[in-house]
C-alpha cells in the first residue's frame, strides 16, 4: 500500500507541475481532480482512503489507451466516461504500472484537454 501511495503522490506533484494545472475537490476531499482550463485531466481521488489509490486519464493514443487497459485491475472509467477513452489504474495491484508510465499517461490526458498555448508552453519546458 506504501508504494501506491508513493506512486499516487508522485503523480499528483506531477500532474500539478504541469502549466496552469490545479487541484479541486468537486465531491468532496476523497475526490481529488486535476484541470486545465476548468477541464478535469486526471482523477486522482485519495490516497488516505480505505482502498489503495488509483487514478483515471483519458487517453485517446489508441497504444496508450490499450497499454493502460492492459494494466492490473485497469478498466473503462465508469459514468460512461470509458467510452470517450477514459481508463481507470488502480496503483495498489501487483504489477501496477510505475510513476513514470503513469506521468507519461497524466501527461497524454493534459494534452487532449489543454489548449494549444499550454501544450506550447509544455513543449517549451522539454526542450529547456
Amino acid at each position: 500500500m506504501r508504494a501506491a501511495v508513493r506512486k499516487w503522490e508522485a503523480v499528483r506533484a506531477f500532474a500539478l507541475g504541469l502549466p496552469e494545472a490545479v487541484e479541486e475537490h468537486p465531491w468532496g476531499p476523497e475526490d481529488g481532480v486535476v484541470k486545465v482550463n476548468k477541464k478535469i485531466f486526471v482523477f486522482l481521488g485519495s490516497a488516505d482512503g480505505p482502498e489503495p489509490p488509483g487514478l483515471s486519464v483519458k487517453l485517446r493514443d489508441e497504444v496508450l489507451h490499450g497499454h493502460a487497459l492492459a494494466a492490473p485491475g485497469a478498466r473503462p472509467t465508469a459514468y460512461g466516461l470509458g467510452r470517450a477513452g477514459w481508463v481507470s489504474v488502480p496503483l495498489g495491484e501487483e504489477g501496477a504500472p510505475s510513476a513514470e508510465v503513469l506521468c507519461e499517461w497524466v501527461e497524454e490526458s493534459y494534452r487532449t484537454v489543454a489548449l494549444k498555448r499550454h501544450v506550447k508552453e509544455l513543449d517549451a519546458r522539454g526542450r529547456g
